[in-house]
């Protein structure tokens, strides 16, 4: 897929993420220490009413299903990212939720200093297996133009 035949205004959805208590521990040990991502009683202890996730895990278990959605749709021609916007996180992720990814181009824009790519403006959201919004964000993706033909 090259920026050419991405079209504005579509989506897709894709994902299915299943979470669990010991990724949630060993994720939360390693990078986001605070006690209701470590422990049940201290989830219940806060305003979560539970052990939940780390916001930066629930971004990397999207990011994740977002990289398995790209190989098995031959999404070759992505050049990553420059960042994103707006990431909010909505509701917490406990273990037993199962994840998903609803994708939607909002704009695109040609580079002016470089011809052969161009920015894919997103909405992605993620939700649970109850429909519930758990997070939302707004990449920019770079991808290649389709080269032109030769004269």
């Amino acid at each position: 897929m090259y920026f050419e035949d991405v079209e504005i205004g579509s989506s897709e959805e894709f994902g299915n993420y299943p979470v669990t208590e010991e990724e949630i521990i060993e994720f939360a040990s390693k990078y986001d220490p605070q006690p209701f991502h470590l422990s049940d009683e201290a989830g219940k202890a806060m305003i979560f009413g539970g052990l939940c996730a780390s916001g930066w895990h629930t971004a990397g278990m999207t990011m994740r299903m977002v990289v398995d959605h790209m190989k098995t749709k031959g999404r070759t021609h992505s050049m990553g990212s420059p960042g994103l916007d707006e990431l909010r996180w909505t509701r917490p992720v406990f273990p037993g939720d199962t994840l998903r990814v609803k994708s939607s181009v909002i704009d695109k824009r040609a580079s002016r200093s470089r011809p052969d790519m161009g920015s894919v403006f997103l909405h992605n959201e993620v939700f649970n297996q109850k429909d519930e919004l758990v997070m939302s964000f707004k990449p920019i993706v770079l991808y290649k133009r389709r080269p032109s033909a030769p004269d």
